[in-house]
């Protein structure tokens, strides 16, 4: 752990912590994206050629969706990749960022294909139309089996990383929605009830919908440097003020710098202590183990009073 001084216009004293956490988990994840991709990419083209034969628009609207979904995976796949590069030039925290875009651009694809989902199904609801019920109903459970195994490739990771995240609520409500139009077919086929294609056209857009807007939710807030998910910001001020000889703590902010990586920093007020190096490498480990805080960056100061970042309402 390097120390060195902080200057922000005032003398401080010579305390700096540094803490990086581990690579991205989501490395491990190279053959599940691969996989995921080449699946659900046959799969499209399936069910996009099956939809025009059985004139379905629920199989059609299923076939944009999951190419959405698949343009995700690859989003998400590349955000991955960046992440792994190492920090260059400008780009001194690294690539890690791209996961946050990543996700921010998946949520809105989907919403946009809300919209084009919408609009056909409203005009089929409008002049209903002959459906193939037993081709619509044996690709969609194709499409159950490829997306349901497709979420579990991605069970584990997600609830660490909300770009792993996306891609198992996406292909999970997938699965949902294939599922959902076998019911629609088997209802046509007793009932004779056209419009109930179209109906379940609108009941995908709804799921995607509401599949999609928490990962939208979640992606702005880190794209707007919000602390993450799972980390109590006050707690994390109480520890610090805890501290041996600690009088006070300002100038703490904690934001994403990456799906799974988060940065702090912060100025302790510590009247009359020396320099403590094992008190810094103490908090660099207690906020990567409590906090789930990778990155902090710890500078100490004898008096606070002459720090022009101390007052709370100075960012």
């Amino acid at each position: 752990m390097p120390h060195g001084d902080h200057h922000h216009g005032h003398h401080h004293g010579p305390h700096q912590g540094h803490h990086h956490g581990p690579a991205n988990p989501s490395g491990t994840y190279d053959r599940s994206f691969a996989l995921g991709a080449l699946l659900n990419i046959g799969f499209v083209v399936v069910e996009a050629v099956y939809g025009v034969l059985a004139n379905s628009t629920a199989l059609l609207a299923d076939a944009g969706h999951n190419l959405s979904d698949v343009m995700g995976l690859l989003l998400a796949w590349g955000a991955v990749w960046l992440g792994r590069r190492l920090p260059k030039g400008r780009y001194t925290y690294g690539f890690g960022y791209a996961s946050i875009l990543a996700s921010l651009l998946n949520a809105t694809i989907l919403l946009i294909a809300v919209g084009a989902i919408l609009m056909e199904a409203a005009n089929r609801l409008a002049a209903p139309e002959p459906v193939a019920e037993s081709t619509v109903m044996a690709v969609a459970v194709v499409g159950i089996v490829i997306n349901t195994w497709t979420a579990w490739l991605f069970m584990g990771g997600q609830k660490h990383d909300i770009n792993l995240r996306g891609a198992y609520l996406h292909m999970a409500a997938d699965a949902a929605v294939s599922l959902g139009v076998v019911v629609a077919a088997l209802a046509i086929g007793v009932t004779g009830w056209l419009w109930l294609d179209p109906a379940t056209s609108i009941a995908i857009a709804l799921v995607i919908v509401a599949g999609t807007w928490g990962l939208l939710r979640d992606s702005v807030r880190l794209a707007m440097h919000a602390v993450p998910e799972g980390i109590d910001p006050a707690g994390v001020e109480r520890y610090l003020a805890g501290l041996p000889g600690v009088a006070a703590v300002h100038d703490l902010h904690i934001w994403p710098i990456s799906t799974t990586e988060t940065a702090l920093t912060a100025h302790l007020v510590r009247p009359g202590m020396n320099q403590d190096d094992a008190l810094l490498l103490e908090i660099a480990s207690a906020l990567k183990d409590r906090f789930g805080i990778g990155h902090a960056t710890i500078q100490v100061e004898h008096d606070g009073s002459c720090c022009r970042l101390a007052p709370a309402d100075v960012v």
